[in-house]
């Protein structure tokens, strides 16, 4: 009886003491200033997305202009066939959609920095905080589903974690991987 007390004794020390830390660790309060250098990170971040979304189509368009460019589309046509114009069409519409949702994002973390401005607790601003969550899921489910490539995964996997710190301040589930 004595050494099952001698076990489960310090057990229960570690035990409490542990939950005790964790406790701590998750009540703990940011700043505002703290919060706003949260926001700001995803602002850049969907800038960012935005910038490489539009150099990716201006560097596609002059490389697509060149005579290199033009002599591999030949080589993929004899290939594998001219692209129909479906296959086109679902290739810019999937571009077309990711472009407009991460532009709604861009507008969802422009509406929680106003808000985020005019209100003396950032807890205040919980619902636009869910909104930018809302279109970064949206945005996670196209560039999991689409094929645009490493540097796009890159890039969002960047913006991606920026919004979930941000979720996780506001006690909100954040985006899967």
């Amino acid at each position: 009886m004595v050494t099952k007390t001698r076990v489960l004794v310090p057990v229960l020390i570690s035990f409490v003491c542990w939950i005790t830390a964790t406790d701590q660790v998750f009540t703990q309060v940011l700043t505002k200033p703290q919060v706003s250098e949260k926001i700001k990170k995803v602002e850049d971040g969907t800038d960012e997305f935005i910038d490489y979304l539009e150099r990716k189509g201006d560097s596609a368009r002059t490389r697509a202009s060149s005579p290199e460019g033009q002599e591999r589309r030949q080589r993929r046509q004899e290939s594998v066939g001219t692209p129909t114009e479906a296959q086109k069409g679902r290739a810019e519409a999937g571009k077309d959609e990711l472009e407009d949702a991460v532009k709604d994002l861009e507008k969802a973390t422009d509406r929680l920095r106003r808000r985020f401005k005019r209100v003396q607790n950032y807890l205040d601003t919980r619902n636009q905080v869910e909104n930018v969550l809302d279109q970064g899921r949206e945005i996670n489910q196209l560039v999991l589903r689409g094929n645009y490539g490493s540097e796009v995964a890159r890039v969002w996997a960047t913006l991606r974690l920026a919004i979930n710190d941000l979720a996780r301040i506001y006690g909100l589930t954040p985006m899967a991987v």
